[in-house]
């Protein structure tokens, strides 16, 4: 249930207004309202924020504003299956929705195949490719998209000269280390527990 989420307002944003035009990558998902996910994109990339747009929990009729409001478009099997109406279960099928994804106005769309790392797709670079991953014992894989968008965000934010696909790779990498330990946060690694070449 999503509780006091949904009770986040335009009012609340302006209040914010100040903070989102100082961030340098905002994150936006759908647990609070479109609506609100939607104005504080259009605020953030008025002001030059990088945005990385997450559309879980996936709906069909998703706003059209959302794909070009985007600097990323980041989603996972499912919720790419969703929005596109096409089967995603492998870098092939995940690489045919990006497409349509990027045919929506998106500059950048990643798809994140779980165990199989994730596909990056760009207006500059418009041919699929498929980023994989080290293969882990999963534990609990509740959690791993959130930890591998927050990762990319934070690539995004404090190592902006990184390729995109050196911070998919590293993003790919935390995620899998989740994937390791039970819960969500709780299964998040901190700094100190990871390698010193990811940073």
């Amino acid at each position: 249930m999503a509780g006091a989420n949904l009770f986040l307002n335009s009012e609340d944003l302006k209040k914010a207004a100040s903070v989102i035009s100082r961030a340098k990558v905002m994150i936006c998902q759908l647990e609070i309202s479109p609506a609100a996910s939607l104005e504080a994109l259009t605020m953030a990339r008025r002001s030059g924020v990088k945005t990385l747009f997450n559309p879980a929990p996936a709906m069909a009729d998703l706003d059209p504003q959302f794909y070009t409001l985007s600097s990323i478009f980041c989603c996972n099997e499912s919720e790419a299956e969703i929005l596109t109406g096409h089967a995603v279960s492998d870098p092939t099928t995940a690489g045919k929705a990006a497409m349509i994804l990027l045919e929506r106005g998106c500059q950048v769309v990643v798809i994140t195949l779980g165990a199989s790392g994730c596909v990056i797709l760009s207006q500059a670079e418009p041919v699929p490719k498929h980023i994989p991953t080290e293969a882990v014992k999963a534990v609990d894989t509740t959690g791993a998209g959130d930890s591998f968008v927050g990762a990319l965000a934070f690539y995004l934010a404090y190592y902006p000269n990184l390729s995109l696909e050196e911070m998919l790779k590293r993003s790919n990498f935390i995620a899998a280390v989740s994937v390791q330990a039970t819960g969500t946060q709780s299964s998040y690694p901190y700094k100190k527990d990871l390698p010193l070449a990811l940073f």
